[in-house]
């Protein structure tokens, strides 16, 4: 029988089929040799995924073989990988060309016998581990794009040789280590001219920035900041123009900035703040229209804001803050700054009124002109701005405060509202002139300190459910507090200092659900998370960046601040519910009784200063509990007995228990009269006697005073009203001195009228 010609070929393209397919698979099965250095690595880190347990290693998860078999990609990042990178496996693994093992918990250093055996390779991320130790002498490879070793613990100064072999280098991050010595930032001038990306920051890097940077013409982004870097603003940077972002915070740069910068014309941010650059804004700065964050905060620049900025229309933050920047703003056109979302001018000494032109930048979030020579009122239009969230206006002379807030209470979005030191001497805004209040419904910030504002609490601010730091101190405002303060939800920092509060401290204060430990719920609402804005800081215009450079809700300790007024009676013990407070601060006002007991329920507790009061009794021995006391005070009270002894109590200076003379024992110089041996229960017997006194002491007062009145009285007076004798004589005896006395005032006063 014939075989067709179509059949015979149609068995050969099947055999083909099935040979190319067991062809390819024996191509791509890996060698048994990169079989077992992977599994040794595995081993070396805890465990291996998953799926490492078939034959063929280039099917396993996160491995990818070439067409021989030799594993080129090693690609583990986040897996809880933990324990050492062992040149003994990865360094057998001699065709790795991409090796990412970040965000993991890796140890140990880079060994130059591992970094020797990878030369093909062209991408290193080890990135987030806890590797630490100092660089080996150079790259392993002349092929290697990237390396990224950033948020690890290498400490010592990277080799000059460390790029030799670095010819391909487009991509080098060394952030957030422990490195020393110069930055190398001539690296492009001798082996990587096709830098892209260099990542210096958060490391400890000194001294002057070599040139170089000038040489690499490729480079888009640049990072240095956070280091301890001195010299002048290095001047061939601005001859990379290919640079897309320069980033050199938190420094000690000096000099200025050059009008070269517009050389830059791809420049999208520029972040130099806390410097000590200097002189005038490059006049020409506005053609630099891909600029979008311009941050210069806390330098010494100088001069007027150039027009041209209000060409730089991509921008979306300006921050020039903390410098001594002047003239006046309100002739400045921001109109056409569409993407402008936060502005901050704060302490300059810029004049002139609040710029009407911000009312056309509708994508503002935050505004602060905090600390300049502003004057005026707010205007209506600023509820055009339907997304700010974050007003600060303070320490400038704008006037009519209730104005202000009639207008700002209808902004939907504010959440932080700052007007301290401006409206001096002006009036709280009263109810009546807040009548129909329902604005401010998302107000977590409101500070009006500095002010010297009079009046009584108003009772709208109870209306502020959420509220979380009232800030009022510095202003003459009278009257109680108000009970109804206890009752806002979400509040957790007051600061009522340096006023004219009276009355007593309210029991109802005691009750803030946000200080409160409630253990039977399991979940509170949590807005530790929240962040503002712009960074902030509670208290009067400060040039310290120290104070500015938090913006998260979280780093403002939960605080009752009612110091410096004319606060009386006892400390009530129902402060003992607020499970949740950092800071208790009483000091300066006219509180009597004992220091409860009770005080000590406050484990949290970190700031606890009730000096210059009339509290009496003793220090109560379990206050020594409180381990997370940082400030401690009680000076000028009329306490007594002994310093209960602990490491944390004795641990503060003389000065926190001076001025009461019936106090003893360390750290206070004068020694108790007898040995301390049960000041536990003592203090115990002493705190219930004395609470036990402080009521039962009236009652002795009041029954003696009682029973002297009614000897004296019936002694005297029965006495007269009995003897008709006495009576006679006692009335004559007051008449005789009264007319002694009519007499002896007379002629005085005679001889003074004869003087001349």
């Amino acid at each position: 029988m014939q075989v067709q010609p179509y059949n015979l070929m149609a068995h050969a393209f099947i055999l083909f089929l099935l040979f190319s397919c067991i062809t390819s698979m024996n191509i791509h099965a890996c060698k048994h040799s990169e079989r077992s250095s992977l599994l040794s690595f595995a081993s070396a880190v805890s465990a291996p995924p998953s799926n490492w347990t078939s034959l063929d290693c280039c099917h396993w998860k996160g491995i990818a073989c070439n067409q021989d078999g030799w594993v080129t990609h090693l690609l583990l990042p986040s897996k809880g990988l933990k324990g050492g990178l062992s040149p003994s496996s990865l360094g057998n693994l001699t065709h790795l060309t991409h090796l990412n093992l970040s965000h993991n918990s890796l140890l140990g250093s880079l060994e130059t016998k591992l970094f020797l055996s990878l030369n093909r390779l062209e991408i290193l991320d080890l990135s987030y581990n806890l590797l630490s130790g100092e660089l080996p002498f150079s790259l392993p490879s002349s092929n290697i794009r990237t390396v990224d070793l950033s948020s690890n613990q290498f400490f010592g100064a990277i080799p000059s040789s460390f790029f030799q072999q670095a010819s391909n280098l487009t991509s080098f991050n060394v952030s957030n280590n422990t490195f020393t010595g110069y930055a190398p930032s001539s690296i492009c001038l001798h082996s990587s001219p096709f830098l892209r990306l260099l990542d210096f920051s958060s490391n400890q890097f000194n001294g002057n920035l070599a040139p170089g940077l000038g040489k690499c013409s490729e480079l888009q982004v640049f990072r240095a900041g956070h280091n301890n870097l001195s010299g002048l603003f290095p001047e061939d940077i601005y001859n990379a123009t290919k640079l897309e972002e320069i980033s050199l915070p938190l420094n000690s740069l000096h000099g200025e900035i050059s009008d070269k910068i517009v050389n830059l014309t791809n420049l999208a941010i520029l972040d130099l703040y806390i410097n000590q650059l200097s002189g005038k804004l490059p006049l020409n700065l506005g053609k630099l229209s891909k600029l979008k964050f311009v941050t210069l905060d806390f330098n010494n620049l100088e001069g007027a804001l150039p027009p041209s900025l209000m060409n730089c229309t991509n921008l979306v933050e300006l921050r020039l803050g903390s410098n001594n920047l002047e003239g006046d703003i309100s002739i400045l056109d921001f109109s056409r700054l569409n993407q402008l979302a936060k502005l901050d001018l704060r302490v300059n000494n810029f004049t002139g009124t609040f710029p009407v032109s911000l009312y056309s930048c509708r994508s503002l979030k935050a505004i602060r002109l905090t600390g300049n020579n502003l004057v005026g009122q707010i205007q209506a239009q600023i509820l055009s701005l339907k997304s700010l969230s974050f007003l600060s206006l303070g320490f400038n002379q704008f006037t009519n405060l209730t104005g202000a807030m009639k207008i700002l209470m209808s902004c939907k979005n504010l959440h932080a509202l700052m007007l301290s030191g401006s409206f001096k001497g002006e009036e709280m805004p009263a109810d009546d002139d807040m009548v129909d209040f329902d604005g401010f419904q998302n107000l977590r910030v409101l500070c009006l300190v500095e002010s010297r504002l009079t009046g009584q609490l108003p009772v709208w601010l109870s209306e502020l459910h959420n509220l979380e730091i009232l800030l009022l101190s510095g202003n003459e405002i009278t009257g109680p507090i108000p009970s109804w303060l206890g009752t806002l939800p979400r509040l957790f920092y007051i600061n009522l200092s340096e006023n004219r509060f009276s009355g007593e401290f309210p029991k109802q204060l005691c009750g803030l659900p946000r200080l409160v430990y409630e253990p039977n719920i399991t979940s509170q609402v949590d807005n530790t998370s929240y962040e503002y804005e712009l960074p902030f800081y509670f208290g009067p215009v400060v040039r310290n960046p120290n104070y500015y450079l938090s913006s998260k809700i979280s780093s403002y300790p939960a605080t009752i601040d009612l110091s410096n007024n004319n606060i009386v009676g006892d400390i009530p013990i129902e402060v003992s519910q607020l499970q949740l407070l950092h800071g208790l601060v009483l000091h300066a006002n006219n509180l009597s009784g004992i220091i409860p007991n009770q005080i000590s329920n406050l484990k949290n507790l970190e700031v606890l200063n009730l000096s210059m009061n009339h509290l009496s009794g003793i220090i109560p021995s379990s206050l020594a509990s409180l381990t997370f006391l940082k400030e401690f005070n009680v000076s000028y009270n009329n306490l007594q007995g002994p310093i209960p002894t602990s490491t944390q109590l004795q641990s503060f200076n003389a000065s926190a228990f001076e001025g009461n003379p019936k106090l003893c024992g360390a750290p206070l110089p004068n020694k108790c009269d007898r040995p301390n041996k049960d000041i536990g229960g003592d203090n115990k017997r002493n705190n219930k006697g004395m609470g036990n006194g402080l009521h039962q002491l009236p009652w002795f007062y009041i029954s003696s005073i009682v029973l002297g009145f009614i000897v004296g009285f019936w002694g005297v007076c029965g006495s007269l009203i009995i003897n008709k004798r006495w009576r006679y004589a006692y009335f004559r005896f007051i008449y005789n001195v009264q007319d002694r006395l009519y007499v002896m005032i007379t002629v005085r006063i005679n001889m003074i009228k004869r003087k001349p």
